[in-house]
């Protein structure tokens, strides 16, 4: 049976967290995986969470099967929070899903089955998932133009003259607040011009929504997703709640469709609760009812976001001290764009050797391609880490 098989390629973020445990140097430092981390590089549990957490263990009186489309109320919260009151609650649909991957999976199951021959685009760079995937779920993944690796902003100009290009049989798959691996992100002057394109060429909006409330706020961070919301009749949205509530391992997320109407909405719903039952049956409860929990109880949802605005703060100040420490140690401004990137991320356009040699040299671990997570970064030695950074470079 499995003599035709090779090794599958592995995921380079995953090897590299595989290298830095088998690392014994105790000075090293993880600047690669996606996770939030306190300042003894941990990744907390936020104290929400755990309230929540007792309350379910001290009222839970059953462990029986939720249902294909998951837990309603966590659902519902969630597109309560992305979208407000900015769309009408009939044209939206959901279900809850393995995470934020997991709802990426049920809707490109889905955009399959409503456009098999269609093509998905896919911003250049993405998640190393985002293309096998699609892939995997039998549809034609291209490249738009999004990243320019000298100004370290979006290429908005290219980007905007692709999409402009596209038709009826094209889906974008667009990253909402803080999502690019790149840190770089769309404003919202920008938003409005790629949902005005979007509406024109009737190219089908897909958004990927896992940062919400990582870059300015809630309500700023959800103006990209409201906007494509009103402005096109039909979107998609996976929503992951793996670090705004920092549920990294219970793997919570929502599959969200906006349809032109409630009637379009419920068939919408039906076929991902196919999809489901044909697929993993339905999804883990636990991450999905703290959730619940925390939004539907005023006092926990006040915690929940205090606690978000200091994770959201921390990484604003922690941007903002690594961009002096290298403006100071390179004497140029060439590192500024760190403090002007949003969310967790920034491609800091490091040559493949250097960052090879943070990694041997240092013990200084960064993906490849020289992402690096800013919540990993030491709060109180940005000016070691920047030195480092140049040293390398020499």
């Amino acid at each position: 049976m499995f003599e035709t098989l090779q090794k599958a390629p592995v995921d380079k973020i995953f090897a590299l967290l595989g290298e830095y445990r088998a690392d014994k140097r105790t000075h090293k430092l993880d600047l690669g995986i996606g996770v939030y981390k306190d300042a003894t590089g941990n990744t907390p549990v936020m104290r929400a969470v755990t309230k929540a957490e007792k309350r379910i263990f001290d009222n839970q009186t059953t462990k029986s099967y939720v249902g294909v489309s998951g837990n309603r109320g966590f659902c519902d919260s969630v597109t309560d929070l992305v979208f407000g009151d900015t769309v009408d609650a009939d044209r939206i649909t959901s279900v809850q899903a393995p995470g934020g991957t997991g709802s990426l999976w049920v809707i490109m199951q889905l955009l399959h089955r409503a456009k098999p021959d269609a093509t998905v685009w896919i911003s250049d760079p993405s998640w190393p998932n985002h293309y096998p995937m699609l892939e995997l779920a039998g549809l034609n993944p291209k490249y738009y133009p999004y990243f320019d690796a000298k100004t370290r902003s979006v290429k908005f100009e290219e980007m905007l003259a692709t999409l402009d290009k596209m038709g009826p049989n094209d889906i974008v798959l667009l990253h909402a607040c803080c999502h690019n691996p790149t840190g770089a992100n769309l404003t919202p002057a920008q938003w409005d011009q790629v949902a005005d394109s979007m509406k024109r060429t009737g190219a089908f909006p897909f958004l990927d929504l896992a940062y919400l409330g990582f870059g300015d706020g809630l309500e700023a961070d959800a103006y990209g997703v409201r906007k494509m919301a009103q402005s096109c009749p039909e979107i998609m949205v996976g929503f992951s709640a793996s670090k705004n509530f920092g549920l990294y391992r219970e793997r919570a997320g929502v599959a969200i469709g906006v349809a032109a109407d409630k009637e379009a909405a419920g068939i919408v719903f039906s076929q991902m609760a196919n999809i489901i039952r044909a697929s993993f049956s339905q999804s883990p409860d636990h991450g999905a009812e703290i959730v619940n929990v925390i939004m539907n109880d005023p006092e926990l949802r006040t915690e929940w976001e205090a606690e978000l605005t200091e994770m959201r703060e921390k990484m604003l100040t922690l941007r903002t001290n690594l961009a002096g420490s290298l403006r100071k140690a390179s004497n140029s401004d060439e590192y500024d764009f760190v403090e002007e990137h949003r969310g967790m991320f920034s491609l800091l356009g490091l040559p493949a050797d250097a960052v090879t040699k943070l990694k041997t040299e240092k013990g200084i671990y960064l993906i490849d391609d020289s992402r690096v997570n800013i919540a990993g970064v030491p709060e109180h030695d940005t000016d070691k880490l920047a030195t480092a950074i140049l040293d390398v470079l020499e």
